[in-house]
């Protein structure tokens, strides 16, 4: 795979991932208690032998450069990088990035230095495991100039993606993004035996969605960026104007793939990987997904009780606390007496000592991260979060979005997330 540049994508502003957004970019929210998002694509390009990382950002990118920086480096001795490149104003452009093709667009610099004969661009937003290898095959077998990976979707998930249509020998033939009606829909509808006959179950699943990686011939795709300088996005853009004049063909995945894109999504998928079989394992031998080293303790029990969640590493739980269907994130302290149901708790950054939990008691401010007695309960607590004691939140009221007062809390897709470093007195209900 020396052949191939990697391409991870870093997203826009994640405004429907807000408010875990609202501190750091897309792929540097935290995911399963001590993973970030950018940790999935990059350990998929290492596993498939894949080692020529490039990671385009824009926005609030500082944590996710000192992630990458702490947790990918290469000897001396080794072939490799895995580098960040954020959006810079150059002799060529001096905007923003506007799409998914213009952020490529604007790096073609890096990709002609680097002279490889084929690039992947992926998404940093993404939770799967893929060998990039199966894909390379697919493309090299069929002399593509561009191979899509693509998954089967039932059709009430269809207006999220785009959806391809192609020939037996898998040629693209159709490109639609995000088809909002049946008649948009019904060009790209695939019978179950052609599903059948790549070796996968149909489950109900008539449609073949992009899944946002895509493997170029390098000359193929500098030849689309600079042929269109306008166009902006691949799926909506790049690809139908290049139907008939490239070799376009699909790559058929049929393992989990989740986009995180929004809080709903992030929350359900965070808390399947505490499932006795989840749809995607962390404890896969044979696909390791890597992450920055700590130096932590195992987590201490001090009576309490677990079921279905993941406890991460450097946790205190204290006694008679239950905890259901969560995830439990790096350095998480949990007092006494604590019900904690479908909820993600990302952790913090570091230990309180008992000098500052002191402090916090002259002024009024809880420890963190959730105080004794507090019921919490379909929620996502971000990092450095202070719940106080007797905190209920439940959002009993049913809200599907809601602000709390002076950013405390926000309510979004029926879910109660509290932000990054907030404070949440003693007694308060939600």
């Amino acid at each position: 795979m020396r052949s191939v540049l990697a391409l991870i994508l870093g997203g826009g502003r994640g405004t429907r991932l807000f408010p875990l957004t609202s501190h750091r970019s897309k792929p540097a929210v935290p995911v399963a208690g001590k993973y970030r998002l950018i940790d999935i694509p990059i350990s998929n390009c290492l596993n498939s032998d894949l080692r020529n990382i490039y990671i385009l950002t824009q926005f609030l990118s500082a944590s996710l450069h000192r992630h990458i920086a702490n947790a990918y480096k290469f000897d001396m001795f080794s072939r490799g990088f895995v580098e960040v490149l954020a959006a810079q104003q150059t002799n060529e452009a001096s905007d923003w990035y506007q799409g998914t093709a213009d952020a490529v667009r604007q790096n073609i610099g890096y990709i002609e230095r680097e002279n490889t004969e084929h690039v992947l661009i992926l998404s940093g937003d993404q939770l799967y495991r893929m060998d990039f290898r199966d894909l390379y095959k697919t493309h090299a077998e069929t002399n593509a100039d561009v191979t899509i990976a693509a998954i089967p979707v039932k059709e009430e998930d269809t207006p999220g993606f785009g959806l391809l249509s192609m020939t037996d020998a898998g040629r693209i033939t159709g490109f639609v993004e995000k088809p909002k009606t049946v008649d948009e829909r019904k060009p790209y509808h695939v019978p179950a035996d052609w599903i059948t006959s790549r070796g996968i179950a149909p489950n109900g699943r008539a449609y073949l969605a992009n899944m946002g990686i895509y493997l170029f011939k390098t000359r193929v795709l500098l030849d689309v960026l600079t042929e269109k300088p306008l166009a902006t996005d691949f799926g909506k853009e790049v690809f139908p104007r290049n139907l008939q004049a490239r070799q376009m063909y699909a790559h058929l995945f049929d393992g989990y793939w989740e986009d995180l894109g929004t809080i709903g999504s992030y929350h359900e998928s965070s808390l399947a990987l505490g499932r006795e079989n989840p749809p995607f394992d962390f404890f896969a031998p044979d696909g390791v997904i890597y992450t920055r080293m700590r130096n932590l303790p195992a987590s201490r029990i001090n009576g309490a009780t677990l079921e279905h969640s993941l406890v991460a590493d450097g946790c205190v739980l204290g006694p008679r606390t239950r905890i259901e269907n969560s995830i439990v994130g790096v350095r998480t302290r949990i007092g006494s007496d604590c019900i904690i149901r479908d909820t993600v708790i990302n952790g913090a950054d570091a230990f309180e000592n008992d000098a500052q939990r002191a402090a916090n008691a002259k002024v009024g401010r809880p420890n963190l991260t959730v105080g004794d007695g507090s019921i919490i309960a379909r929620a996502i607590l971000d990092k450095d979060c202070r719940i106080g004691k007797g905190v209920r939140l439940t959002n009993e009221v049913r809200k599907d979005t809601a602000d709390g007062p002076n950013g405390s809390y926000y309510i979004r897709d029926g879910i109660i997330c509290v932000p990054r470093g907030a404070v949440v007195p003693d007694g308060t209900v939600v």
